[in-house]
Parts: C-alpha cells; structure tokens; sequence
C-alpha cells in the first residue's frame, strides 16, 4: 500500500509538532523544515485541524500546536482520516465510470486484499505519535532541536 503525500505531509507535521511540545509553530516553519509546498502544506494542516489533532491559533503569536498529548494520537486514526481511497482494488470499476472488473463474479482478490489492508491498518493501531517521538531518535530527525537545547544550557 502507498500512502498519499497528503497523509505523509500530516504525519511529517505531527511529528514536526510533537518534537516541539511548548512552541507554537508556523506551516512556513515546517514546509522550510521539510522542504515542501507552503501551499499544499495549508490544506493538510486545514485537514488535521478538522480532525482535531492540531489546533491553529490566529493572530499575533498564534501557531499550530498538537490537538492531544503524542499518546493520544493513534497513527492508524491519522492515516484513516487523511487517507481519502484506501481502496487497494477497483472490483466495482468506481475509477472507471462504473465498468466493473470481468473477474469480480469469482475472484478471491478482493478478500485477500481486504484482510491486508486491514493488517497495514491494525499494525499502525499499535502506535502513537508518541512511539515515533523517542528522544533518541528525535536528535536524528531534528538535529537543530539538540543544537537548540545545547544554546540554551549554555545560557544558563
């Protein structure tokens, strides 16, 4: 199974935002982090916030902030509502104007697929965005996180 790059940008924002628990930030901050489309990255953040795992504050130090603790987002939930077709096979011909495959009367693909997609779905039921926020990894993914917290101790 492929994931879009919608759910990709949502999982690469959750993880941007759960490493920085107490700073709010911009979608500017993580498109740059990432490297990606400012304005694709709106509308994932648009559909994050509809679901309630991020919340946007407007105005003057406004930002995104997780919408729960890392515990509490369940990776296969986010996955679930970015994903618009998780439809690994077109049987009924949905994607071809309702021209259904000739194969579909006996065909067992469609079950097999199913029970897999349902292993990908239950696997990624088993973690939160918390599992994928170890602090050991997190200086892997965000070295300037590390550089950040080393400037800081020196200040002190």
């Amino acid at each position: 199974m492929r994931l879009t790059l919608h759910t990709d940008y949502a999982l690469r924002t959750l993880l941007y935002l759960g490493a920085r628990p107490n700073i709010r930030v911009s979608i500017r901050d993580i498109a740059e982090a990432y490297k990606i489309s400012e304005n694709h990255l709106v509308k994932v953040v648009h559909r994050l916030g509809q679901g309630d795992f991020i919340k946007t504050i407007r105005g003057r130090g406004g930002g995104l902030v997780l919408g729960h603790p890392p515990a509490d987002i369940i990776i296969g939930t986010v996955v679930r509502f970015t994903e618009e077709d998780m439809m690994l096979v077109d049987c009924d011909g949905v994607s071809t104007g309702g021209r259904a495959c000739l194969l579909a009367p006996s065909c067992q693909l469609r079950g097999v697929l199913g029970e897999a997609l349902n292993a990908f779905l239950s696997v990624l039921d088993r973690y939160t965005l918390a599992d994928l926020l170890k602090p050991a990894d997190l200086s892997r993914l965000f070295p300037e996180l590390v550089q950040s917290s080393r400037d800081n101790a020196e200040d002190v």
